[in-house]
């Protein structure tokens, strides 16, 4: 396997093996669905519009079947970080969207306080996963980036940067705000408290520029209706597709239990998330922060009933994050969660799997299956294990 860290040559420049295929890739996808037609990136056209309903007030969260199936899910500050994109020609700025959405995921991996043969590990990993992710030509793979920034710049003490980051994709997608659990990890609890708040006001205001308050401040109480009705239509059980791909929706479909609240797991999950800030005196090992950033990235996915599978690129990050700091040489238990994770949850949605094996994993919501065992083993991992010895 060490060919895969090998460097290959393009003129004058070498590159490593894993950063040519992640970008590569990414091109693949875009081009791909590009040449299908405009119906395959429809994600993109909904993005697109987002910022051009801004523009004329219209309401974000309508269906406008004229331009697009489906209906945005997106917070109003979206409209400013689609803007580029959107003033491009369609399939140019399709293009360009999916290659930035993989360098800002690439960049933020590349910045991880941990060797680069690690790093290129979870580039490896990840890879399949972020093709995922750009065929849908969704936004989950920068906001995969800004949860990493979110901790890169806390690590760093850079509380500022560390909280734009969380803001953005708050305000973007609910996601983003696990990064407020960085704040246990800063040094500077204070700046990062004032930095979070101003931050929050700023960008809840930037939308305005480019419509006006009262729209704005109209768009996010119809972005928190909107949110509600797309939770409750997801746990229909009846309704089994590529929604509600977590543990929640896993129990249902395979038990068929209907309406299983969400609470039933996300309280309980919410209880552990805080166990492992007890134990102040693991903070300040590198290891011990880098499982609680891949607890939380797993954790944000699998307890979501909106999670589909290009959500997925997220919590493959943070299973790939927890996969390389496991103590060397590995133990056959983290390798056998990581075949089960390329058989499930990576490799599940695409050709290599059989149809029928595909519908079953999707039916079931399996997907979903080893991402929540190791969010369970880390758990474990935090509360019990001594980080003191522990490289990466």
């Amino acid at each position: 396997m060490q060919f895969l860290f090998k460097d290959i040559k393009l003129g004058k420049w070498s590159i490593p093996l894993p950063a040519f295929l992640w970008f590569a890739l990414a091109a693949l996808a875009a081009c791909l669905e590009m040449s299908r037609g405009l119906a395959d990136i429809n994600n993109f056209l909904i993005y697109k519009n987002v910022f051009w309903h801004s523009i004329h007030q219209q309401n974000l969260y309508l269906a406008y079947p004229q331009d697009h199936a489906d209906m945005n899910h997106y917070g109003p500050f979206f409209s400013l970080i689609i803007a580029p994109f959107a003033l491009m020609p369609t399939l140019l700025g399709c293009f360009i969207w999916c290659l930035i959405n993989a360098w800002v995921l690439f960049y933020a991996i590349g910045h991880l306080p941990i060797s680069e043969r690690n790093k290129h590990i979870i580039l490896l990993i990840g890879m399949i996963e972020m093709m995922t992710a750009t065929h849908s030509v969704q936004f989950n793979t920068m906001l995969t980036g800004w949860i990493l920034l979110s901790f890169v710049f806390t690590e760093r003490k850079q509380e500022v940067l560390a909280t734009l980051f969380i803001v953005a994709g708050f305000y973007v997608k609910i996601y983003g705000i696990v990064g407020v659990a960085f704040f246990f990890f800063s040094d500077n609890k204070l700046r990062f408290f004032l930095s979070f708040i101003g931050w929050s006001i700023l960008f809840f205001c930037l939308p305005m520029f480019l419509s006006s308050p009262s729209f704005v401040i109209q768009s996010y109480q119809d972005w928190a209706h909107s949110l509600v009705e797309k939770n409750a239509t997801n746990i229909i059980i009846e309704t089994v597709g590529m929604q509600d791909i977590s543990l929640m929706g896993m129990v249902r479909r395979i038990f068929q239990i209907g309406h299983l609240p969400n609470y039933w797991f996300t309280a309980p999950a919410a209880i552990l998330y805080f166990l492992p800030f007890l134990r102040k005196d693991q903070f300040g090992y590198l290891n011990f922060r880098l499982s609680y950033l891949a607890l939380a990235l797993i954790g944000v996915v699998i307890f979501s009933s909106s999670a589909e599978s290009p959500t997925y690129i997220i919590a493959v990050i943070g299973l790939a994050i927890w996969y390389v700091i496991q103590q060397q040489p590995r133990s056959f238990f983290p390798i056998l969660l990581l075949i089960i994770s390329f058989l499930l949850t990576i490799l599940s949605p695409t050709d290599l799997v059989p149809r029928n094996i595909r519908e079953l994993i999707v039916h079931y919501s399996l997907k979903a299956l080893p991402c929540s065992i190791i969010w369970v083993v880390i758990v474990y991992q935090l509360l019990r294990n001594n980080f003191r010895n522990t490289i990466s």
